[in-house]
C-alpha cells in the first residue's frame, strides 16, 4: 500500500459496495467505506426487503378468506399500519446490524458521512472535512427515484422512499408508472384496504416482460378492484382544501385521492460526488461509464450496481462487486455475465419469469414452439377463488433450447430461481419432457406439456 492511506476506498455501502469493502478487507487489504445514509442501500433500507415485508402483510385478507373453503372460521380481523412499520423498521435495522458488523469483523474503516471525489486517488469525507487517498476507489452509490421534474404539483406527490415510512395509511392512492415497483406498490396498498388506481402512459403494464405475463397480470389486478388507466399522464397536482389530492390528467380526468406515489424508474445517484473533478465519464443518463471489469474511463476508479444503470437488481451489483475482487485481488480476470437472469415481480399474484419473452425470441429466432398452460391452481379449488396460473416455455425448434420460461402465479418468484438454473445451463425442452413431474403441484404443469400450444415462424404465429 506504498504512499496511500487505503488499498480500498468505497464511496456507498449499499450491497454491491459493502460486498466489496467486506471481501477485499477479509483478504488483507486496508479498506475504508463511506455511506452518508445507512448500510445496506435501497435494497435493504427502502427496496426489496421491506417492500417484500409489505407484501406479506397485504396477502392476509386473501388467506383469511381463502381459509373459510378449508373449513377454519376466522374471526374479525383488523389492520394497524404502525404495527406494521414498527416491526419493519426493527428488521431493517437488524439487517443494517448485520452489514456493519461483517465490515467491522474484517477490520474495514468505516465513515457515516457523505464522501466525495477530489482527484482519481483522494477521497474528501463531507462530515468531517478529512481527506485519504486510495490505491482504488470504488463508486457504489445506487440509485434514487425518478420524479417529474417539470409537473405542476410534483411536491405533494411522494415516492417509493416514501412509501415505506408514511405516518398513516392512505384511504386512498394513484401510483404512476408500470414497472416492478409500481405494479407492486399497487397491489401492497389494494392488499391492506387501500382504494388504488394505477395510471401509466404506455398501452400495458411491465414494459419488457413476456405479453402474456403483462396481460394475466393487468386482468388479474383489475380482477381484485384495482383501477388500470393506461396511456395517460398527469397534467398537474393539486391540493384541496380537504388535504385531499386531486390530479388532472391530459385525457381531462381528475383522480382525488390521499396520496400519488410516482414509480416511474429510478436514476444513477451520481450528483454532487467530484466526479467531475476526478474526470470520471457519465452516459446520456447520468451513469457512470465503466468497461466490462467495471473500470470507469479513469485508472483505479471502478463503479458497481446501480450506479453504472447497466441491470439493476441486487444480486448483480453483488456479483459485479465479486467479479471486482477476482479481477483485481485474485488475479483472476472475470467480467460480469448478464445472460440468462432470472427475476421475480412480486405482484399478486407474482411473476417470475427468465430468459427472452415470446415476443423478444420471435425477433432472434427463425422457429419457435411455444408451450403455455394455464389453469386454476389446487389451492383455489376449495377457497372458491377464481385467480388463474398461466406457465409458459419458450423454444427454439432448430435445436429445442428452452429461451425463455414465465411464470404467473403464487410462488413463481421462486420456481423462477430454479429455472434459471437450468436455462442458464443451456436445458433443452427434451430435458424438461425427461424430468418426472412432483405430484400434485402446480410446477409440475413445466415438465408435463408435450405439445407445442402453437408455433411462431419468420415472427408470425402459426
Amino acid at each position: 500500500m506504498s504512499g496511500f492511506d487505503f488499498d480500498l476506498f468505497v464511496i456507498g455501502g449499499g450491497s454491491g459496495g459493502v460486498r466489496a469493502g467486506r471481501v477485499a478487507a477479509s483478504l488483507g487489504k486496508k479498506v475504508g467505506i463511506a455511506e452518508e445514509y445507512r448500510f445496506g442501500g435501497t435494497c435493504v433500507i427502502r427496496g426489496c426487503v421491506p417492500k417484500k415485508l409489505f407484501v406479506y402483510a397485504s396477502q392476509y385478507h386473501e388467506h383469511f378468506e381463502d381459509a373459510a373453503g378449508f373449513g377454519w372460521s376466522v374471526g374479525q380481523s383488523t389492520f394497524s399500519w404502525q404495527k406494521l412499520i414498527e416491526a419493519k423498521d426493527r428488521e431493517i435495522a437488524r439487517l443494517e446490524g448485520l452489514y456493519r458488523k461483517g465490515l467491522e469483523n474484517n477490520k474495514a474503516d468505516i465513515f457515516d458521512s457523505r464522501a466525495v471525489l477530489v482527484d482519481r486517488h483522494t477521497v474528501k469525507i463531507v462530515k468531517t472535512g478529512e481527506t485519504f487517498t486510495a490505491e482504488r476507489i470504488i463508486i457504489a452509490t445506487g440509485a434514487t427515484p425518478s420524479m417529474p421534474d417539470t409537473l405542476e404539483g410534483r411536491e405533494y406527490a411522494i415516492s417509493s422512499n416514501e412509501a415505506f415510512h408514511l405516518k398513516e395509511l392512505p384511504r386512498s392512492i394513484v401510483v404512476a408508472g408500470a414497472g416492478y415497483i409500481a405494479v407492486e406498490f399497487a397491489n401492497i396498498f389494494h392488499g391492506l384496504g387501500v382504494e388504488t388506481t394505477l395510471i401509466y402512459r404506455g398501452r400495458e403494464i411491465l414494459s419488457r416482460f413476456d405479453g402474456d405475463m403483462r396481460r394475466g397480470l393487468h386482468k388479474a389486478m383489475e380482477d381484485k378492484g384495482i383501477r388500470i388507466i393506461l396511456e395517460d399522464v398527469f397534467t398537474r397536482i393539486e391540493k384541496q382544501g380537504d388535504g385531499r389530492l386531486a390530479a388532472t390528467t391530459m385525457k381531462g380526468e381528475v383522480l382525488i385521492a390521499d396520496q400519488i406515489m410516482f414509480a416511474i424508474g429510478r436514476r444513477p445517484n451520481t450528483a454532487n460526488l467530484g466526479l467531475e473533478a476526478a474526470g470520471v465519464a457519465l452516459d446520456e443518463k447520468g451513469g457512470i461509464k465503466v468497461d466490462a471489469y467495471s473500470r470507469t474511463n479513469v485508472p483505479g476508479i471502478f463503479a458497481l450496481g446501480d450506479v453504472t444503470d447497466r441491470v439493476q437488481l441486487t444480486p448483480v451489483a453483488i456479483h459485479e462487486a465479486m467479479c471486482f475482487i477476482e479481477t483485481e485481488y485474485r488475479n483472476n480476470p472475470t467480467s460480469p455475465d448478464y445472460d440468462v437472469i432470472a427475476t421475480a415481480v412480486f405482484s399478486q399474484p407474482e411473476i417470475g419469469t427468465v430468459g427472452l419473452s415470446e415476443e423478444d425470441a420471435a425477433r432472434q429466432y427463425d422457429e419457435l414452439e411455444v408451450y403455455r398452460a394455464e389453469f386454476r391452481p389446487m389451492k383455489a379449488t376449495l377457497s372458491g377463488r377464481g385467480e388463474k396460473m398461466i406457465m409458459k416455455l419458450v423454444v427454439n425448434a432448430a435445436d429445442r433450447k428452452v429461451l425463455g420460461a414465465h411464470i404467473l402465479g403464487h410462488d413463481a418468484g421462486e420456481m423462477a430461481q430454479l429455472l434459471g438454473i437450468t436455462l442458464k445451463a443451456g436445458g433443452t425442452k427434451d430435458d424438461f419432457d425427461h424430468t418426472m413431474a412432483v405430484h400434485p403441484t402446480a410446477a409440475e404443469e413445466l415438465v408435463t406439456m408435450y405439445a407445442p400450444s402453437y408455433r411462431i415462424r419468420k415472427g408470425e404465429r402459426v
